[in-house]
């Protein structure tokens, strides 16, 4: 008995029946290299065209087999750093960093070291993002680099290194612009001028060091600081002078000017009278007019005589009629 079907459903089944194989073709490619027994020359080889055919993830994990199957073959040495060679230019830089840091940790004292380190730095390096992101990834790059600076100053790797290290200075200076532009759109002054201050001491060699003292100068200016605002501007000036940056330095320091302290004449009171805090010119019971005999220090004011009880107080115990100086001590 003939089954009658459509087209469209007829389609629709060999779709269906056409997924599951996709999958499975999907995944095996993506599957590691199953282990095969195979001589540490015809492994290398074979690594090394399809690093050359740019089948650079297949290359890198057929150099890890040379590694895993001849470990104490004179190649499994060279196919550790050739691994992380391949991964690095397959843009798995997190692999590139192991298969190096790998490499140093079993041959510290190999002449190839210097490339390994090179390695590392670069797979830092290459994951730096925008100032907009954190820079986790960039303060690591920075110490790599200078871990290779500071071991191989002689290499050429270094020379690239000591570049790089004046780039990534140049971007963390910009993050720390970036958030200091942030707090002084929104009028947090303080906490501004502190992110230029870093990058005034840290990152003075970088581009961003222009542009930092006038932030500095104008957020001194908000902060009523305007003798510091002087300063900045003076040192942008200074060391920048023909940039754009003290151009607007200077217009808005002549909008804001210093003004200076009027100096006090000589015999001027620097408390006035009539102050609270100033002392009376006498004390009570004495006559404005007569001079005030000099007392030693530590001597007590004399105490007022109340005209009502004709009593001087000394003390706790007060004695009618009796002078200060005979009164009986308690």
């Amino acid at each position: 008995m003939r089954i009658l079907r459509s087209r469209p459903l007829h389609l629709a089944l060999i779709a269906a029946a056409a997924l599951p194989v996709a999958g499975c073709a999907r995944r095996g490619s993506q599957a590691d290299i199953p282990y095969v027994a195979r001589d540490v020359g015809t492994l290398y080889t074979t690594a090394k065209r399809r690093l050359d055919q740019g089948r650079y993830k297949e290359a890198a994990q057929l150099f890890d087999e040379v590694e895993r199957q001849h470990p104490y073959s004179i190649w499994a040495r060279r196919a550790q750093l050739m691994s992380a060679f391949s991964y690095y230019l397959a843009k798995d830089y997190t692999q590139s960093i192991q298969s190096a840091q790998r490499f140093i940790s079993v041959h510290p004292g190999n002449r190839d070291a210097p490339y390994a380190y090179y390695l590392v730095a670069l797979g830092y390096y290459e994951q730096i993002q925008d100032v907009t992101r954190d820079q986790k990834i960039t303060r690591q790059a920075l110490d790599a680099l200078g871990e290779l600076n500071r071991r191989y100053p002689n290499t050429r790797y270094a020379s690239d290194a000591r570049l790089k290290i004046d780039l990534v200075n140049d971007h963390l200076a910009g993050k720390e612009m970036e958030i200091g532009r942030f707090y002084e759109a929104r009028g947090q002054w303080l906490a501004a001028n502190m992110r230029f201050r870093t990058v005034i001491d840290q990152y003075q060699t970088t581009t961003h060091a222009p542009e930092a003292l006038l932030r500095q100068t104008e957020t001194y200016l908000q902060l009523g600081l305007r003798g510091e605002a002087q300063k900045s501007a003076a040192v942008l000036g200074r060391n920048y002078p023909g940039s754009d940056w003290y151009q607007r330095a200077y217009k808005i320091m002549s909008d804001n000017p210093v003004k200076p302290i009027a100096p006090v004449p000589a015999g001027t009171p620097i408390v006035p009278d009539g102050t609270p805090a100033a002392l009376p010119k006498s004390l009570p019971g004495e006559s404005s007019d007569e001079p005030r005999a000099a007392q030693p220090a530590g001597t007590p004011a004399p105490v007022a005589a109340d005209p009502a009880t004709s009593a001087t107080t000394v003390g706790p115990n007060p004695v009618a009629g009796t002078p200060a100086s005979t009164a009986p001590q308690p």
